[in-house]
């Protein structure tokens, strides 16, 4: 470049905010994969004073175009790629996939029915329903033996390790202010179980079947939802309880209340998890270049 040269001004970035349960998340759509988003700048766009604030970012691709993704691309057109509110990349997000799903619908790229959602814990079904909710299939859990012990404030819990694509340490306590601030991880050991970091949940019982959680998300702090830490949390709730519906043939649902709403989680026989929850797009707009620079 001569001096006389300058670069090319960095257009606007199109972006779109919605939430599920009020995990609210920046929706960045970008078909051919041409957007660059590091860390950093996810980072600053998630920031709640000096950005447009959420709790990650949903980067819609088209599987074809994304290296991640391309392998899926004959099962499902769209990728998800999660970015966590601090930048770093996810497997997968409950929320943030029924959220991704009502983007596609709001964009005309679907319509109401089945949608498949690749996503780097797999292809995700999901399904759009009329009413307004959005079903994903999430796929089973896997019950690792090795857990952990958390504590908070001198209030020491055993926590079930549920992994739903990403990983889960599920703690059962008496009242969720144990849980404390969240503002930063809990410690838990022993720390070699999650090398990767984990989401951990704190549960209380609210009644047959019904659960309530608060939960700090690996790389986000407390959010107000996490639709797979509520599969784990349902999935340790059965087992706690004694339910396993591959055991019975007979399919086990639990209410799960977050601090944004309630999710609806049944385990089938065959290990499949269905979620049922909201999904809405609130804003779109686009980011100053000036303050993209």
């Amino acid at each position: 470049m001569t001096s006389t040269q300058t670069a090319a001004p960095r257009p606007p970035l199109r972006f779109l905010k919605g939430h599920g349960t009020e995990n609210d998340f920046v929706i960045v759509p970008d078909a051919e994969n041409a957007v660059d988003l590091p860390p950093a700048l996810v980072a600053r766009l998630c920031d709640r004073r000096a950005g447009i604030g959420a709790d990650g970012v949903l980067h819609v691709v088209r599987s074809a175009a994304h290296p991640e993704a391309r392998h899926m691309a004959d099962d499902a057109e769209w990728f998800m790629d999660y970015r966590n509110a601090d930048g770093s990349v996810a497997e997968m997000c409950g929320n943030g996939v029924r959220v991704f799903a009502r983007y596609l619908e709001h964009a005309g790229h679907v319509t109401a029915g089945q949608v498949a959602v690749a996503t780097r814990g797999g292809v995700k079904r999901v399904h759009l329903d009329k009413d307004g909710s959005v079903t994903v299939a999430m796929g089973r859990a896997l019950l690792p033996e090795a857990g952990v012990t958390v504590t908070v404030d001198g209030r020491s819990w055993p926590a079930r390790n549920v992994n739903m694509g990403n990983p889960h340490a599920v703690a059962f306590v008496d009242d969720l202010d144990h849980a404390g601030t969240l503002h930063t991880e809990p410690p838990y050991t022993p720390a070699s179980v999650y090398p990767d970091g984990v989401n951990i949940e704190f549960v209380a019982d609210r009644g047959p079947r019904h659960v309530a959680m608060r939960v700090h998300e690996r790389g986000a702090s407390e959010t107000r939802s996490c639709g797979t830490g509520a599969c784990a949390v349902a999935v340790a709730t059965a087992r706690r309880d004694g339910a396993d519906p591959a055991a019975s043939g007979t399919p086990v649902t639990y209410n799960v209340d977050v601090l944004g709403g309630t999710l609806v989680i049944t385990e089938h026989p065959d290990g499949q998890i269905d979620m049922t929850g909201p999904a809405v797009i609130v804003a779109e707009g686009t980011v100053d270049p000036a303050w993209l620079g």
